[in-house]
């Protein structure tokens, strides 16, 4: 049966061979896709066709996939990104995470290991990545509060503007808080999939939560825990 509301997908290299695979394969599985190849296309593409997940290579021939990302998100575009790089360095490979994308994956590529990193993606992003969120709780440590129905994060009156990855991760924390999480725990429920052992992508994912979450001058609340993990709770002096 066809799917009546087919996900959207943009599908953004200058490579037509990978893009055309992409695209193929999901809508093999019944999604609806779209392919550019340049950033200036890519932009033109996600105003007219509006995609729930795009799929962006970060060497373009005009703007590359950090400015296209920069310049979706001035727009008010918060549809999740996967970014691809042709780069391997541990810098280079979570460098996308730095600028708000959602993943990351290194050229060469398995197909199938994409599509499986998009659905985990767009469960994130759809809020219902687990069972838990349909129970519809507001979660609270000290002033720091997660509204899983509006998918709200307030510390105090401030909002939190985080994306699905940065969201999910501390719901998690939040969720088992005062419990400390492993690398390994945060891993393989918020990513849902093998990560090859590069837990310092959860590194970079809670230093970015801290700079959303406890920025401000209050009361630190996402602490490390030096040979364990990572844990959101106050700590009374």
């Amino acid at each position: 049966m066809q799917n009546p509301d087919p996900v959207r997908l943009l599908v953004v290299d200058d490579e037509p061979h990978i893009a055309d695979l992409v695209a193929t394969v999901a809508r093999y599985e019944g999604w609806q896709a779209v392919t550019a190849g340049s950033g200036r296309a890519a932009l033109s593409e996600a105003a007219a066709f509006g995609p729930d997940i795009v799929v962006l290579d970060l060497m373009l021939p005009d703007l590359d996939g950090f400015t296209v990302l920069d310049r979706l998100r001035e727009n008010g575009n918060a549809v999740p990104v996967v970014f691809l790089t042709a780069k391997d360095a541990t810098a280079d490979r979570i460098a996308g995470l730095t600028r708000g994308g959602d993943d990351y994956l290194v050229k060469p590529f398995s197909v199938e290991e994409l599509m499986a990193r998009l659905r985990a993606v767009l469960r994130r992003s759809s809020g219902v990545a687990h069972p838990a969120a349909a129970r519809g709780a507001v979660l609270r440590v000290g002033d720091l509060t997660l509204d899983e129905d509006t998918r709200e994060v307030r510390r105090g009156d401030r909002l939190a503007e985080l994306t699905p990855t940065e969201y999910e991760l501390l719901r998690y924390l939040m969720r088992r808080s005062p419990s400390v999480l492993t690398k390994a725990q945060i891993l393989d429920h918020v990513w849902e999939y093998d990560f090859g052992g590069r837990s310092n992508v959860v590194e970079l994912v809670i230093s970015h939560l801290r700079r959303k979450v406890d920025a401000g001058g209050g009361e630190p609340l996402i602490h490390t825990v030096r040979g364990v993990g990572y844990v959101v709770r106050q700590v009374h002096r």
